[in-house]
């Protein structure tokens, strides 16, 4: 009886204990975070941001120095895979976490809980792909892409095209924020253009906005008309929010002054405003 008596109790602890561990597992993930974003930054770090992510100069010092904080954190809990034979060194993990983290700058969403790993290829890699050719009409087949996002937890990455995007901060191409704008789309499970909102009513403005602006990009399309908004964006809602976000970021000025709805609802969302950068 005493055995008995005391395997049940050590069943009974075991569980307590689990319960415990689960419960406190937000808290110790506070805590860990909290003492890495006290971390110091590498000075390499530092010359990396400097010679390769000319983005991060533009923002005003607060915003800098939240950046490397978040990509202390990033860095210490995102693993890198390096594909196709490419070997991952410390200049491009820098390069990716410093622009897969300007998504976080103005909200506290965590850091991509749902992403497992980044995966980075040398150059495009092949997949299939629905492109949208400047009339409008989709097409499907396998394409070579500079990134993708998946939901069950990777980001695939060309690093040719991670550096291209990188070095000019005003072409408004940016394939890793690109990407982990797809990320805060899928937290949900999925992707629709819609990342997850505060209440209804944001919803109910995010939704009307962006398929007014998603309409009226297939009618110039349509038209024969350009524009700021590439026809890549034109694909689905999902990819339109994707590439207004490398836009919103990188020229974020003329996305106010030609869809001024479409950057306020991005403002709001993203909770930054690029147009008070330098």
């Amino acid at each position: 009886m005493q055995t008995s008596a005391m395997a049940f109790y050590s069943l009974v602890a075991c569980a307590l204990c689990g319960v415990f561990w689960l419960a406190g597992q937000p808290l110790w993930l506070r805590w860990r975070r909290g003492r890495l974003r006290r971390g110091v930054f590498p000075a390499a770090w530092r010359s990396v941001l400097r010679l390769q992510v000319p983005l991060v100069a533009r923002l005003p010092a607060d915003l800098q120095l939240r950046l490397k904080q978040d990509m202390l954190v990033f860095l210490a809990e995102k693993p890198f895979m390096g594909c196709a034979g490419l070997q991952v060194t410390q200049e491009m993990r820098v390069t990716v976490a410093a622009l897969a983290c300007m998504p976080l700058l103005g909200a506290r969403r965590g850091y991509y809980p749902e992403l497992q790993r980044i995966l980075l290829y040398p150059g495009a890699f092949a997949a299939q792909q629905v492109q949208v050719g400047e009339d409008g009409v989709h097409s499907d087949g396998l394409r070579a892409l500079a990134g993708q996002s998946w939901a069950q937890g990777q980001v695939l990455l060309s690093w040719e095209d991670v550096q291209q995007g990188a070095a000019d901060p005003l072409d408004g191409r940016n394939v890793v924020i690109h990407e982990f704008a797809h990320q805060l789309d899928q937290s949900k499970g999925y992707a629709n253009g819609a990342p997850p909102l505060r209440t209804r009513q944001a919803y109910r403005c995010w939704s009307g906005v962006m398929q007014a602006e998603f309409d009226a990009l297939h009618l110039r399309l349509q038209q024969g008309e350009g524009g700021l908004i590439e026809p890549y964006a034109a694909t689905d809602p999902a990819e339109f929010f994707a590439v207004c976000s490398e836009l919103f970021f990188e020229r974020g000025a003329e996305l106010a002054a030609q869809h001024p709805a479409l950057y306020a609802e991005l403002r709001g969302y993203y909770r930054v405003n690029p147009l008070s950068w330098s």
